[in-house]
């Protein structure tokens, strides 16, 4: 039995998280692209995301304090 904990649980989401992806990436200057990014080091992926999270947290607190 397989446990993908990757998975979208919303897959009609999964277009937009690819573009957030893209954009964090991006962000951080690291060279993501779409299909295989298996050349990238774990450093750089994680830059990426720890940006996504550092957004999403930010986009919580905002919703949080009424922005």
């Amino acid at each position: 039995m397989s446990n993908r904990s990757n998975r979208v649980l919303v897959p009609e989401a999964k277009e937009a998280l690819n573009k957030f992806k893209l954009e964090a990436a991006h962000e951080v200057g690291t060279p993501l692209s779409e299909g295989y990014n298996g050349d990238l080091t774990s450093r750089q992926n994680g830059s990426v995301g720890g940006q996504m999270v550092k957004k999403m947290v930010q986009d919580y607190e905002n919703k949080l304090s009424g922005k």
